[in-house]
């Protein structure tokens, strides 16, 4: 049989391109920001991962601009071997400063780094619990890993200590969850989460891709929001969200980071992050802690906005974060939606 076949045979997307209101894929013609250009039209972006504007903030470019001209525009190889380089370092410091970690260690992208982390941390004889809304990459990870990987019930602390009182004394326990639902926008139960963890002996990872410079009075993200920062074991997050780049980091203990960057295969065998990305994410990271404001203000926004979908009679979901997610119920009327808002 080819192995072409299912491609081939794939229709879906082609039949809804075809309805004409195919959503996916649409081509900005402007940096991100609250307004950008589709289709030569002014378009008003709410769909957009840029929490606190910092894409467009000058300092931010302007950083990237001076690493670009002093670095160049690449690595040319990986951190294991010749891609390191002080800037790299000065991150990762500032990193695991404001996240009161240890150590923190910098990955090319969010998702190569919940790759990294999972599966240089996991092995045969270990479990990894994981929420079943988990982001693809902690999935994708897991996958990777040897470990024996068990999901609990979406936020459902009952099913997890289920799983957990079951998982043998001898074995490595690892609960791994997003802090803010990518999906629903839902918060993790941290605190349920911490307590079962110390009563089972279980590690403690949190993907705060979309905690961090949202939730927390410094924008920490979810340990700080709860007030738990040092009971994460693992916090792991992106640049291309708050900190206005592309790639990605964990912050944990100096034992574990000195582990992850000598067996993590993901991380050993991947180019480093370009100079002009890691410096914009330096200068995001210093803009964050030095003007909190911003993240009240992002706080501000979301509830406004949920607040005004309701007096409009939309349903939306009962987040507290920026991510609303919006009820249509169906993929069709979704589609179709999507395709007047940007019509009309």
């Amino acid at each position: 049989m080819d192995i072409f076949r299912k491609c081939f045979n794939y229709t879906d997307a082609r039949e809804v391109m075809n309805a004409g209101i195919y959503p996916y894929f649409h081509v900005l013609e402007t940096k991100q920001d609250t307004e950008v250009i589709i289709n030569g039209k002014r378009t008003i972006m709410i769909g957009s991962n840029n929490y606190l504007g910092l894409t467009s903030d000058e300092r931010v470019i302007r950083a990237a601009q001076d690493a670009l001209g002093k670095y160049g525009s690449g690595c040319s190889g990986s951190r294991f071997l010749n891609g390191t380089l002080r800037l790299h370092i000065e991150l990762e410091k500032r990193i695991a400063k404001f996240m009161k970690k240890e150590a923190a260690l910098t990955f090319s992208t969010g998702f190569q780094t919940n790759l990294g982390i999972i599966s240089a941390i996991a092995g045969r004889n270990d479990y990894i619990i994981c929420d079943s809304e988990n982001h693809a990459s902690i999935i994708d990870g897991c996958r990777l890993s040897f470990a024996k990987v068990i999901k609990y019930e979406h936020n459902n602390m009952e099913d997890l200590e289920r799983i957990l009182k079951n998982v043998p004394d001898s074995s490595g326990k690892l609960i791994v969850t997003d802090g803010v639902f990518s999906m629903s926008g839902d918060i993790c139960n941290l605190p349920e989460i911490v307590r079962l963890a110390r009563l089972y002996d279980a590690r403690i990872m949190v993907d705060d891709a979309h905690g961090l410079g949202v939730l927390g009075e410094h924008g920490r993200g979810t340990g700080e929001y709860f007030g738990l920062e040092d009971e994460v074991d693992i916090v792991m997050s992106t640049f291309s969200k708050s900190l206005a780049s592309l790639g990605g980091f964990i912050a944990a203990k100096e034992e574990v980071i000195h582990y992850v960057k000598h067996v993590s295969r993901p991380f050993i065998f991947s180019a480093s992050i370009p100079p002009a990305n890691a410096a914009a994410a330096l200068e995001a990271m210093n803009i964050i802690e030095a003007e909190p404001e911003r993240i009240k203000r992002l706080t501000e926004i979301a509830d406004y906005m949920r607040e005004g979908f309701k007096k409009l009679n939309i349903a939306v979901g009962a987040s507290k974060t920026p991510i609303i997610p919006v009820m249509t119920y169906e993929n069709e009327r979704t589609f179709v939606i999507t395709k007047m808002l940007l019509d009309e």
